[in-house]
């Protein structure tokens, strides 16, 4: 029987999406939050009916915490309001994904959760 390996950072990663989730099926329906984790990046989003035909769900992005391997770190960015991505300050990197993570959570400037 194959052994799964497991990824501590998506461990990490899926604990904290789940603490953010209505535990409310029903407000689930009209926002939930989810998750992308792909090679060296992971994107935090919100699921919402789309306001022109609510049976399409969208998804909108948060955050995004980029690894880079050639340095051993995470970076953390946020999305303005043009759409485009930028490193947060003035605590853009970690070498622990868990402390960016805590950075989103306390989310001093208002970038995450408005």
């Amino acid at each position: 029987m194959p052994t799964k390996i497991i990824d501590i950072n998506e461990a990490t990663i899926k604990s904290y999406v789940e603490s953010l989730r209505p535990e409310d099926l029903e407000i689930r329906k009209q926002l939930d939050i989810g998750y992308l984790y792909k090679a060296n990046v992971v994107c935090l989003f919100e699921i919402r009916p789309n306001w022109q035909n609510p049976e399409e769900k969208q998804k909108i992005e948060f955050a995004r915490i980029r690894h880079y391997k050639t340095k051993k770190t995470w970076k953390l960015y946020w999305m303005r309001a043009s759409g485009k991505w930028e490193l947060y300050e003035p605590f853009p990197e970690s070498t622990h994904i868990g402390k960016i993570i805590e950075i989103i959570k306390e989310d001093k400037h208002g970038c995450f959760y408005g």
